[in-house]
């Protein structure tokens, strides 16, 4: 529903209103003057990169000092016919608004206004991207050459425990499959080397929430500083904690990527490639809370308990991934303690699938 709504505001947002903001012939002509300026700029710019690729191309022996000159006055041509023929539609345009007094009719109404764009694209698209729908301001931002930062949202889910000191995990009191975690947060990655993307950089931040079920009847209780678990009096349909946590995690990742190049940019794929991480994180727990659930003379009962629990006010720990494309296996480690100052210490562990959706 809410990605109806947000299609929706974007469409509106896209119609032009007759009436409002309508510019006066004066204004359409100072705007196009000041077109004529920009084009001569970014065709040169345009030119000043192309002419830095060759040089590179020149520098690694790809390609002769012959070859070089040819391909740089190629480049030339091409950007001097395009300043030509742009300023020329340009000016084009500046005499029919003043042939016609500022007004004309165009075939597409919508080219009147500065109008939002929707197009759902992969890494080497541009603009900026809200859950999958990027809102594209090409029309009136020029390409970026090479980009070295891109965004992801990243979801993880699967299964939750603990690893207690001096007790294997299948003694864990905690249900195994019943105990689960989920994760969502945004993420940069970064390419370390200018030439390669063997070697890139992620950092950002994500909510962590964590869920301990206890087995044979059990839920958590506090006593001052220590949390024990007991056998509830009754017999319960659901018992959990879930730990909340905000974290920053940090991750190298290595693997290979495919490189996308055109005269206007260069793009590096993740896509259908295979990758590794290796990493940490560190943050702070924002919340914790019990749910129990279980009859009472024949009515059902739920009980959320928000207490601290004595869980760790701070989280950091070690994490590492590896897959294909944008779902990789996933496993966290916390190496603070989930309770402070208990006499046996407990680390929570993850395993699951993360999802880096771009």
């Amino acid at each position: 529903m809410k990605l109806i709504t947000t299609l929706v505001f974007v469409l509106l947002l896209a119609i032009p209103l007759n009436g409002f903001g309508q510019k006066t012939a004066q204004e359409k002509l100072t705007d196009l003057e000041k077109q004529k300026e920009k084009i001569t700029l970014q065709e040169k710019k345009a030119l000043k990169e192309e002419v830095k690729a060759i040089n590179d191309k020149l520098t690694l022996g790809e390609i002769t000092e012959q070859e070089a000159q040819q391909l740089k006055e190629e480049v030339a041509k091409k950007r001097a016919m395009n300043i030509e023929n742009r300023l020329a539609i340009i000016d084009n345009k500046i005499a029919l608004l003043e042939r016609n007094n500022g007004e004309y009719l165009e075939l597409d109404s919508l080219q009147n206004v500065e109008r939002l764009m929707i197009s759902i694209g992969g890494d080497d698209g541009e603009g900026t991207k809200i859950f999958g729908i990027r809102f594209d301001d090409r029309k009136n931002k020029p390409v970026k050459y090479d980009r070295r930062t891109y965004s992801d949202f990243v979801m993880a889910i699967g299964l939750n425990n603990a690893l207690i000191d001096g007790e294997s995990l299948s003694d864990s009191p905690y249900k195994i499959g019943g105990s689960r975690f989920f994760e969502m947060g945004v993420q940069w990655r970064t390419r370390v080397f200018k030439e390669s993307n063997w070697l890139r950089f992620h950092y950002g931040f994500s909510f962590q929430f964590n869920g301990l079920k206890p087995d044979n009847n059990q839920f958590f209780v506090q006593n001052g500083n220590q949390t024990t678990l007991q056998e509830f009096d009754r017999e319960l349909t659901k018992s959990k904690l879930r730990m909340d946590n905000l974290v920053f995690p940090i991750h190298f990742e290595f693997g290979p990527s495919r490189l996308f190049k055109s005269e206007e940019k260069i793009r590096y794929s993740l896509r259908k490639q295979f990758r590794v991480g290796l990493g940490a994180y560190g943050g702070f727990n924002i919340g914790t809370r019990q749910k129990l659930k279980y009859s009472l003379d024949g009515e059902k009962i739920k009980d959320k308990l928000k207490r601290d629990y004595n869980t760790s006010d701070l989280i950091y720990g070690l994490s590492a991934y590896a897959g294909f494309d944008n779902t990789v296996l996933y496993v966290k480690y916390d190496l603070n303690p989930i309770f402070k100052d208990a006499v046996v210490d407990q680390h929570n562990i993850s395993l699951g699938l993360r999802f880096d959706l771009d």
